[in-house]
């Protein structure tokens, strides 16, 4: 059938009006507008381990476990209180995280029935913590990592030992690794240096590909050292392990303020100060430091796209957290586009029911292009391909029509494309044009298995000439994981 695209004032329904124009991130921190996907990522706040002693306040909300019940939608971080509201309440506003707290008196565990049990989440956010986990709660730990959870540890200087019990993160953090009933002999490739560094500005390694440094939150430059300290990293006992902010003058494997690595199917990152989290603002009687709104660091871009890292180390939705596991299903929201945008980021008016090219099944498909005159639509999808699946395949049926006669010239084109969380192409799939016109539906399949453990948008762009008009029409999409 052919495709009357007119100016493409169609009639449309209020659904596909919701439109949103993807701007190569996956994610928009600030904007207040949530960037649709198919996982909701769930983050284990610590708070067990004398986390507010001292002039500390490393919590989300006072509201715990659950941050809603101080305010279900903030829009600010003093709805939330807590030197870490900024961090949660920027979170809270994409619409893709649920976040807890471990309560003071609880200990965390792996494998049990309780709500926050960390089989439930895909990421552990440890921020400074000031007494020593017990032999139960280092296996826990551990083993949640090496089976697919995320594990963000913040430091702070040796000496800050805020509730006077002999210890301080630094030696917490090193006893974690060096000390555990799963492996002690160097599991994530670095060690927390005994130093208490009073100022500095680590600067970013250029490396334009690294989605911590270069996330869908923004670009990552420096961050901030105000007494905290480094970490020093040993390829040899883990290759997976990276420096990504150094103090000034440190460079390799020495003077790492920022450091990623894995250790099994999972994901580990280490920062050496909680200055920069701190947001300034929390509970009455504690004298806090706004690192986070510093202007000559970037720290909510580096706290934010690690997190996103971190939390796109399992999968989560449907599986077992942490679990490295795999449930077989199909992965994308609205595959049929029955439900009009929701869950889609796309350019105005390619979601539709406007009968001028037939959905494949139902009433809705993905219609891109078809104007006649010079044009760019995209239709996209973040989605997490959990860590455990061998075997991921991408799907869809794809009808071209066009007016162009053309048997050998592609005026017009559609392409399919992977994605990382920067917005960066991973790769190109397919490119269709106006020479892959014919009647009906074809399916098209990709095997996107290599992503396993990554959280990619799918994307389409179809890009039209300045004259005869070409409709790519999608439907039915599916992502299969097994």
């Amino acid at each position: 059938m052919l495709g009357s695209r007119r100016s493409r004032h169609r009639c449309t329904t209020a659904l596909a009006g919701f439109g949103l124009l993807l701007t190569g991130a996956a994610l928009q921190v600030g904007t207040g507008t949530p960037a649709h996907a198919a996982t909701t990522h769930r983050i284990l706040f610590d708070n067990a381990h004398a986390e507010t002693a001292g002039n500390a306040d490393w919590i989300i909300s006072t509201s715990q476990p659950d941050p809603l019940g101080q305010d279900s939608s903030p829009s600010a971080e003093t709805d939330w209180t807590g030197a870490l509201s900024s961090w949660g309440v920027a979170l809270q506003k994409t619409g893709n995280y649920s976040q807890k707290t471990l309560p003071s008196g609880s200990s965390l565990s792996y494998g049990g029935t309780s709500a926050t049990d960390l089989s439930n989440f895909d990421t552990l956010v440890l921020p400074e913590p000031n007494t020593m986990f017990s032999s139960a709660e280092k296996t826990a730990i551990m083993t949640f990592v090496k089976n697919g959870g995320g594990l963000f540890m913040i430091s702070d200087h040796t000496g800050a030992d805020r509730n006077n019990d002999g210890y301080d993160a630094v030696e917490i953090f090193n006893d974690l690794m060096t000390n555990n009933s799963v492996d002690s002999t160097d599991p994530f490739g670095f060690s927390i240096d005994s130093l208490s560094i009073s100022s500095d500005h680590p600067a970013a390694i250029s490396d334009s590909t690294d989605p911590v440094l270069h996330g869908s939150f923004g670009t990552v430059s420096k961050s901030l050292i105000a007494s905290g300290t480094t970490a020093t990293l040993k390829p040899a006992d883990n290759s997976g392990v990276k420096g990504l902010l150094y103090r000034t003058g440190y460079s390799g494997n020495t003077g790492a303020f920022f450091a990623t690595s894995t250790f099994g199917s999972g994901r580990v990152a280490f920062w050496g100060d909680s200055s920069p989290v701190d947001d300034g603002t929390g509970q009455s009687g504690n004298t806090l430091y706004d690192g986070w709104n510093d202007s000559s660091a970037t720290n909510a871009a580096l706290a934010l796209n690690a997190t996103a890292w971190l939390a796109g180390a399992s999968g989560g939705s449907g599986g077992t957290g942490g679990g490295g596991t795999c449930t077989a299903g199909q992965l994308l929201a609205n595959p049929g586009f029955e439900s009009g945008s929701t869950s889609w980021t796309t350019s105005s008016g390619v979601i539709t029911n406007d009968t001028g090219e037939a959905a494949r099944t139902g009433s809705y498909k993905a219609w891109l292009n078809g104007y006649g005159s010079a044009h760019t639509d995209t239709l996209a999808q973040s989605v997490t391909i959990p860590a455990g699946c061998t075997s991921a395949t991408l799907s869809f049926y794809l009808h071209v029509d066009t007016a162009e006669t053309t048997t050998s010239t592609a005026y017009d084109t559609l392409k399919a494309q992977v994605l990382n969380s920067s917005g960066t192409v991973l790769s190109t799939l397919a490119t269709y044009s106006n020479l892959n016109a014919a009647s009906g539906y074809t399916q098209r399949s990709f095997d996107l298995a290599g992503y396993a453990g990554q959280t990619v948008t799918i994307k389409f762009t179809g890009t039209e000439g300045s004259t005869l008009q070409t409709s790519f029409v999608v439907d039915d999409t599916a992502l299969n994981v097994s």
